[in-house]
């Protein structure tokens, strides 16, 4: 296994976890993980990788081991400004090499597209935008978050890390018991009662006011300079958050239409935690496109 070594550094007021793997001197690369997961879950992409990269991987806020925002919610503005003050602190004078999954990989793609300069490529995993919203939502939307305000949501706490293990399992089958037992060490913490604690701030389950605006979205990856990776799991659950299968395939390959400089891949045999499922066929994608001039 790969050493990793902890840093936390204040970005926009917030003290941020930084996971750093391979020589400072090598070529770097920046991952951003997804909703509910954090940056020690790419170890086993980093195992993987055949030659000399620094790997640079930080906890979004609210995430891992990074503070949480101090707010009542969170927005995908401050996501993009966390990314920003991360890459200026790390790489202010170069465009970089960029990696999102899930979540991230959302804020990668509408990154790249607002600071075009700062992204020399970008590789988007299973990344796909949100469902699309009309205005005539908006009423419901925001008493839905009023009343959520009033009774905000919990984590469950699990009685030993072997329970958290089994609990990743249980949400990705594919992952194996060693996996598990690697991930549920940094996925949660022991508490003062002896349980154990997801690492993640409960109000990243509310829901948030703000609808997401497709076009939006798509007009910001439409200013996309950087060559960019997609890449899908041949069996993700995705399209089944996104609505009828067919249609969310159909929408997907609209949106896709909107980037620039784009390739393609599928990673067979995996789920949408790709990274976790088939780490070794993900590192060979990423090294290719990253080397490939």
């Amino acid at each position: 296994m790969q050493p990793c070594r902890s840093e936390f550094i204040t970005l926009r007021g917030l003290r941020t976890h930084i996971r750093h793997w391979g020589d400072e001197n090598s070529p770097k690369l920046f991952m951003a993980h997804g909703w509910m997961d954090m940056a020690a879950s790419f170890q086993f992409v980093v195992d993987h990788l055949q030659q000399d990269w620094h790997v640079i991987a930080h906890d979004w806020r609210g995430f891992g081991l990074s503070d949480n925002g101090g707010t009542d919610g969170y927005w995908f503005a401050d996501y993009l400004g966390d990314l920003d003050a991360l890459l200026a602190h790390y790489s202010p004078d170069e465009a970089v090499n960029l990696l999102g999954h899930s979540m991230g990989g959302n804020v990668v793609m509408l990154y790249a597209g607002v600071r075009p300069e700062r992204v020399k490529k970008l590789i988007n995993l299973e990344g796909f935008g949100m469902q699309a919203t009309q205005p005539e939502q908006a009423p419901k939307r925001y008493a839905k978050w009023l009343q959520e305000l009033r009774t905000p949501p919990m984590l469950r706490s699990y009685a030993s890390r072997a329970d958290v293990a089994l609990r990743l399992q249980k949400t990705n089958p594919r992952l194996s018991a060693a996996r598990a037992e690697f991930l549920s060490q940094h996925w949660a913490a022991e508490n003062a009662a002896g349980e154990w604690d997801i690492l993640a701030d409960p109000l990243h389950k509310s829901s948030s006011p703000i609808l997401y605006r497709l076009e939006e979205a798509l007009a910001c990856w439409r200013q996309i300079s950087a060559p960019v990776l997609w890449v899908e799991a041949e069996q993700t659950e995705m399209w089944a958050l996104m609505g009828n299968p067919e249609q969310a395939r159909s929408e997907v390959e609209r949106r896709i239409t909107n980037i620039p400089h784009l390739q393609r891949a599928i990673i067979s045999q995996a789920g949408h935690m790709l990274h976790h499922d088939q780490p070794e066929q993900l590192a060979a994608l990423i090294e290719q496109f990253l080397t490939d001039r």
